[in-house]
């Protein structure tokens, strides 16, 4: 059977539900909580924190860093000055904040060390034991460097899994980065040579990114790190990532500091943290390794590769939500023309029609699983945790709203029975739903509305107020001489 046929290629990140570290979350709110309201005693820090541990090492989180992390929290909790204004519980919370951020690394490390002379490629090595999500980190790395205006290489220096080449080559073609492999690839050729042709190469054609898709094994053997480190020892990257996989815990923090032993490491990627991870690798592989987290894959699709932020993810565990990120997400996938647009026609009312919600909801589905998402909201976390989200509700919406009209959408007063039935059928929902969804859409239109002709809201936007007001103005009453018009 040929390389396309085969089926040993790495397996597909899963997508799965739940905000991050659900589990974990919950449990480290739950025991945390039992300090509310109350006076700070030793014993009762003492009682919170053992439930605090019990949580760390169900999230498969390394015993001598949950020991050390617990020790840490006890001595700056027990001996903290109380501050005015500030209830004793949520000082404790503060302290449990601070040392997660100080065990994940600190400080935001998501550089990449270039290489000093000029005009010549920087070389970053991947490694990672198979199924990691090694290939498709690469991918994804080379295109958040793309994006950021670089020209990277990808190079097929995995020479013993048969799918590898073809999966980078795929990759490749996805994210619009040159591939370089060599025919017929598998088990031919020294990796060392064909990534020092690689190089050469991409000198040639002034890349100034190599991305090294290094061989994987099922487990770490001497083979395997001799090739690894005859690679370092020949080409001397500038950077050596090792990917692990965030839903193997302890596993993966073992393989970590073993391949930091045998091959110096700079940085590590942590992959498939998009929803039932348990947390364990997260929190311990800094520790373990000394190693900063550099990246973190968080789903399948090849834009779901993001820079590691310690302080944020402490705050999703703890349940205080991720603001920024959430903002950052919303601005990737959001332009702020479109945003203003949709502000103008949401305040209006009359100007929002069912075309406009549509690009919402399309707009929404780009951040990803609600659940996870709304995760990021301070306090929705928990009020989630027993709330049936489904992201199907978003894709029935579409089909509605693309069974009507285009003077449906514009005016759903204009939607009789017969029309319900109609979009039912097109849509393959039932008619209810159907006048579900447009007396919702009705209350939406209302409710923005009344927003907008409340000064208080209108004076939310500052010196752009007055623009703002025009510009709500003239999309009402653009809209009330499109509904004058027959259709």
């Amino acid at each position: 059977m040929g390389a396309a046929g085969r089926t040993d290629r790495e397996p597909p990140t899963t997508s799965r539900s739940g905000p991050v570290f659900e589990a974990i979350t919950e449990s480290m709110t739950s025991a945390l909580d039992k300090l509310r309201g109350r006076r700070l005693t030793e014993a009762n820090i003492d009682e919170a924190l053992r439930d605090v541990k019990k949580a760390l090492l169900a999230a498969d989180v390394n015993v001598r860093v949950v020991k050390q992390f617990l020790d840490d929290v006890k001595r700056r909790a027990v001996g903290q000055k109380l501050l005015d204004g500030i209830a004793p519980g949520q000082q404790v919370v503060k302290v449990v904040h601070d040392a997660l951020v100080e065990l994940m690394g600190g400080q935001t490390d998501a550089t990449i060390r270039r290489n000093p002379k000029s005009g010549q490629p920087t070389i970053i090595m991947m490694c990672g034991l198979q199924g990691s999500g090694k290939t498709t980190s690469c991918g994804k790395l080379a295109r958040m460097l793309k994006h950021k205006g670089h020209r990277p290489l990808l190079v097929a220096a995995d020479l013993q899994r048969p799918a590898a080449i073809e999966q980078l080559r795929t990759l490749g073609e996805q994210v619009g980065v040159p591939v370089y492999a060599e025919e017929p690839g598998w088990r031919r050729g020294k990796p060392v040579k064909v990534c020092q042709r690689a190089v050469k190469q991409a000198e040639r054609e002034q890349h100034d990114f190599v991305i090294l898709d290094t061989a994987g094994r099922l487990h770490i053997d001497r083979e395997l790190m001799d090739e690894l480190g005859a690679i370092r020892s020949k080409l001397s990257p500038h950077n050596v990532f090792l990917v692990i996989d965030a839903m193997t815990g302890q596993d993966a923090v073992a393989s970590a500091r073993e391949f930091n032993e045998q091959l110096p490491l700079d940085g590590v990627i942590l992959t498939k943290l998009d929803g039932d991870a348990r947390g364990g690798a997260a929190l311990s592989v800094r520790a373990v390794t000394g190693k900063p987290i550099k990246f973190i894959g968080t789903g399948e699709k090849l834009d779901k590769l993001e820079p590691f932020h310690p302080d944020r993810m402490a705050g999703r565990i703890l349940g205080m939500g991720d603001v920024v990120t959430l903002v950052e997400k919303a601005q990737q996938v959001i332009s702020q023309e479109d945003a203003e647009d949709a502000a103008v026609k949401l305040l209006s009312g009359a100007g929002f029609t069912f075309d406009d919600f549509l690009k919402q909801m399309q707009s929404i589905k780009k951040l990803g699983p609600i659940r996870n998402w709304l995760g990021m909201i301070p306090g929705l976390g928990a009020a989630l945790k027993d709330m049936p989200i489904d992201d199907g509700e978003i894709t029935a919406i579409e089909a509605m709203i693309q069974s009507m009209t285009r003077a449906e959408r514009r005016n759903p007063d204009i939607i009789n029975h017969s029309r319900r039935m109609r979009i039912a059928r097109g849509s393959g929902h039932s008619a209810h739903e159907v006048a579900s969804l447009i007396k919702q859409f009705k209350q939406v239109q209302k409710v923005m509305k009344d927003m907008g002709k409340s000064a208080g809201f209108r004076s939310m936007f500052g010196r752009g107020r007055k623009e703002l007001q025009e510009k709500i103005a003239q999309s009402a009453q653009a809209a009330r001489r499109k509904r004058r018009k027959p259709f």
